[in-house]
């Protein structure tokens, strides 16, 4: 008997990953031109990408069914194990909800949480609950200590292309043609779980310069736990923050991955999405 970790596919941790650590991840589905894939099972994130671009219509994105939930926490606490059920940002997907809907049948053996944040800012918390599972701690000690790294981490997200935002409904076309115009670069953060407008910028170098700026600010004084670059089409944009990140500090490690489909839906291509924790 163990604790278990359980999160969804907008953690943007490969296969190889998560069952190195004994990750369980819970995909999401991707409805697109008359087809439903489940995230990163029928669908890789290339894939995705050349879909949606040749797609007229902007793919939609659903929650894992409630069958999914119940499948993997049967399995995982039939031998009298806990589960502890880490999720993406509640504002952003209803996959939390569901998750704590069906663990109330489980007699307080399932745990959910909100993690607040998506892609590498879940993986964050995640990674870290398979560690202090690894050192026997308990779930009391594991949930405190998720709530500290939720609380150092930071992640905000650019936008390359305003054509999704106006085909998800998020902008009006008028403000998107005007964006268009002056080559706007929107640069956001994740406030309690949901998007925060922080900046509109011109160029890639101005994006670079931006969040360089708020990382050293952040960052001063404490220990960079962790940082994590996602893109969404948008490799060279991560490639050239990591660069200059990488001049500034030393050879630090910074992984650059393929974010989600979930999440490249909304963005559209050539977006990023930069992660890091520090205390």
């Amino acid at each position: 008997m163990t604790i278990k970790i359980v999160t969804d596919s907008t953690v943007d941790l490969s296969n190889e990953e998560a069952n190195e650590l004994g990750i369980h991840i819970i995909p999401l589905q991707i409805h697109l031109d008359g087809k439903t894939y489940l995230d990163r099972v029928d669908i890789t994130p290339s894939e995705f990408m050349e879909k949606m671009k040749m797609s007229e219509e902007l793919p939609k994105t659903s929650q894992p069914s409630i069958g999914a939930f119940t499948k993997i926490y049967d399995e995982l606490t039939e031998d009298g194990s806990e589960v502890l059920s880490i999720h993406c940002s509640e504002p952003l997907s209803g996959t939390v909800q569901t998750a704590r809907s069906i663990a109330q049948q489980y007699n307080g053996k399932v745990t959910v949480i909100d993690s607040k944040y998506i892609s590498k800012g879940l993986a964050f918390q995640v990674i870290e609950a398979c560690k202090l599972v690894k050192l026997g701690k308990s779930m009391k000690e594991i949930l405190d200590r998720l709530n500290e790294v939720r609380n150092s981490t930071t992640l905000f997200v650019v936008v390359d292309t305003l054509e999704n935002l106006v085909k998800g409904g998020r902008i009006g076309k008028g403000r998107a043609l005007i964006g268009s115009l002056l080559n706007i670069k929107p640069i956001a953060g994740l406030k309690d779980g949901a998007y925060d407008p922080i900046s509109n910028v011109r160029n890639h170098n101005q994006v670079v310069k931006q969040l360089v700026k708020h990382f050293k600010e952040d960052v001063d004084g404490k220990i960079i736990k962790g940082i994590g670059l996602a893109h969404a089409d948008g490799l060279e944009l991560a490639t050239r923050l990591k660069t200059k990140l990488q001049e500034l500090y030393g050879n630090i490690e910074i992984p650059i991955v393929e974010t989600t489909p979930i999440i490249s839906t909304h963005t559209g291509p050539g977006a990023i999405g930069f992660t890091y924790y520090a205390e």
